[in-house]
C-alpha cells in the first residue's frame, strides 16, 4: 500500500483584496477577472493528477480558485478555517501602507528569526499560525492516506505553516507565493516533504 498522501497546495488566484493593498484575511474578497483566468490555468495545470479531494479556507477568494478544479472532476469543495490567512485583528481590512510594511516585517521575524511571538495589532502570533496550519495538513493527510489532494490556502500562512511543517527555514523567504501556481507537499507517512518551492532552486 502508498503511504505517501500527496498534496498539491496554491496560493489563491489574484483577488481584489490584494489589487487594492487590504491587509489581513479579509473574507468576501473577490478574485479579479485575472484571477478567474488564472484559476483556470491551475485547473488545466492539475489536469493529469489523481486528485481525490479539494480543501479551501473559507475565504471567497480560495473558494472561487478551487472551483474550476472541482468542476472539472465533479468533486465537493471542502473548507477549513485553519486555512485563513493571518489574521491581525485590529488591524484588519486596514488600506494604511505602515499596516502592510507591518505584515511582511512580522512574517520576516516569524521565518527568518524564528520569533513566533511577534505579531501585527491583537492579531496571531506565529505560534498560532504554525499551530492551525499544521493541524489542518494533519487532519488532511489522516483523512486521504496514499491519495493526491489539492489545498488552496494564503500566502502568509502557507509560507509561516508550510516552512515549519516542511522544515524549509529561510528558503521559504524572499519571494512571495505567486497567484494560483501549485507546487506539491508529501507525507511519507512520517515527515512532510517540499521537493521545490516556488521562487527557489531547491
Amino acid at each position: 500500500m502508498n503511504d505517501h498522501t500527496r498534496i498539491w497546495c496554491l496560493r489563491h488566484a489574484e483577488s481584489e483584496n490584494v489589487t487594492a493593498a487590504v491587509a489581513g484575511t479579509v473574507p468576501a474578497a473577490p478574485l479579479t477577472e485575472r484571477g478567474h483566468t488564472q484559476a483556470a490555468a491551475a485547473a488545466r495545470a492539475l489536469a493529469d493528477e489523481p486528485i481525490s479531494a479539494i480543501y479551501t479556507s473559507t475565504a471567497l477568494r480560495t473558494q472561487q480558485t478551487a472551483a474550476p478544479l472541482a468542476a472539472a472532476r465533479g468533486i465537493h469543495v471542502h473548507t477549513l478555517p485553519d486555512l485563513a490567512e493571518v489574521g491581525i485583528g485590529g488591524a484588519e481590512g486596514s488600506t494604511d501602507p505602515a499596516i502592510g510594511r507591518q505584515t511582511a516585517e512580522v512574517l520576516r521575524a516569524w521565518i527568518l528569526n524564528e520569533d513566533l511571538a511577534q505579531h501585527v495589532a491583537d492579531g496571531e502570533t506565529g505560534h498560532d499560525v504554525i499551530a492551525r496550519i499544521t493541524a489542518a495538513f494533519g487532519r488532511i493527510a489522516d483523512r486521504h492516506p496514499g491519495q493526491t489532494v489539492a489545498v488552496v490556502g494564503h500566502t502568509a500562512s502557507l509560507t509561516a505553516g508550510l516552512g515549519r511543517l516542511c522544515n524549509l527555514g529561510g528558503r521559504v523567504w524572499g519571494t512571495p507565493l505567486p497567484h494560483a501556481e501549485p507546487f506539491l507537499i508529501d507525507l511519507d507517512g512520517h515527515t512532510w516533504h517540499c521537493p521545490a518551492w516556488p521562487g527557489t532552486n531547491q
